[in-house]
């Protein structure tokens, strides 16, 4: 049995952890898999109980566990603590504890949800990309860092040997998906350290993955070209400060931000799952949360983590079905609820 440690989190957090921890023990009783899953509080609710936002039972849960799957952290209710004490200092704790390095995001528009986007359908039909973002680097991180004498510092800093190992990650995407495309994405006419990531990512590139195509690309004409003609795309890798920008950029063409999955990984299969649509605590318990990205990110986590790409397309044929049928959550125009959305894909499952 693998096992499976859950953090449902703040806000719409718990609503969606739920359907997505139903949809893969559904998929799991389909195709054989069985899964255990521990539950533990991180965030806002562990501040809440424990003062801190990443308790140690939760940090021990997570790194002996085969995968992490995260609903959502943070609100206004946290706002005015200092930041090392804020929710969503336990996402930071749990990456770094966990050595997760790649952020995985897909942007896929579904037919039945082309007219949903705030781009014409011509243009964002058939779209179905993966952002690649390097997650422990960059301006982030690097020192030195702070506010002295009203000079605001931060500072861009990265190795030839992160470059490489994120590197590796999106040529290694890029060979499972048909076009075997990537788009290495910097500002190498004005960033020092985006010369280095050009001229690292080549190298990898023509020393072990000579057979996928890559091409590199300003990150102000990816800004431009994912909203001008975003179906050029197949894997877009790029730096942590702006693939945080070009992810969410590249959500919004499927129409919501209720459908974008994502896993972080890092040299092993166990990894890091969660939706990228944060807590909304406006909307919390109110049954009008999209489940979507969280199931998604189930059959993310059964396809890297668990090696079963078939729970993980019955999973996503399933979303898809659904989407077909007309199932419409309130962030899609519709008044499907939280729950009979996940009802309606576990039963599409067949």
């Amino acid at each position: 049995m693998v096992r499976v440690a859950v953090f449902p989190g703040d806000g719409i957090g718990p609503e969606v952890t739920e359907e997505a921890i139903a949809t893969l023990r559904a998929a799991g009783a389909r195709f054989g898999l069985a899964c255990g899953f521990e539950s533990c509080e991180i965030g806002g609710a562990a501040i809440e109980r424990h003062g801190v936002p990443l308790p140690e039972p939760a940090l021990a849960l997570a790194q002996s566990s085969d995968a992490v799957l995260l609903g959502a952290v943070g609100g206004p209710r946290w706002d005015g603590l200092p930041s090392v004490k804020r929710p969503e200092r336990a996402l930071l704790g749990l990456r770094k504890a966990m050595a997760v390095y790649a952020n995985l995001r897909p942007a896929r528009v579904y037919d039945a949800l082309a007219d949903a986007s705030t781009l014409k359908p011509e243009v964002v039909r058939g779209v179905d990309l993966i952002v690649v973002r390097e997650l422990c680097g960059g301006i982030y991180f690097g020192q030195p860092r702070g506010v002295i004498d009203e000079c605001g510092i931060n500072t861009e800093v990265y190795t030839g040997p992160e470059i490489e190992r994120i590197a590796r990650v999106a040529f290694r995407v890029a060979r499972e998906r048909p076009r075997c495309k990537v788009t290495s994405v910097d500002k190498a006419n004005v960033l020092e350290s985006s010369e280095l990531w050009r001229r690292v990512v080549q190298s990898v590139h023509d020393r072990e993955f000579s057979e996928i195509a890559l091409e590199h690309m300003l990150v102000d004409n990816c800004a431009m070209q994912l909203v001008r003609a975003p179906r050029q795309f197949d894997v877009i890798l790029t730096t942590n400060l702006f693939g945080d920008i070009l992810s969410d950029e590249a959500a919004m063409l499927t129409g919501s931000i209720g459908m974008l999955p994502s896993a972080s990984l890092g040299e092993g299969r166990r990894g890091l799952y969660e939706p990228v649509h944060g807590s909304a605590p406006d909307i919390a318990g109110q049954g009008r949360a999209n489940p979507l990205a969280a199931i998604l990110s189930v059959a993310l986590l059964a396809r890297h983590s668990l090696a079963r790409a078939d729970v993980a397309h019955a999973i996503e044929s399933a979303v898809e079905r659904v989407l077909a049928d007309g199932a419409r959550s309130a962030d899609l125009g519709g008044s499907v609820s939280t729950s009979e959305m996940g009802q309606r894909v576990r039963a599409a499952l067949g």
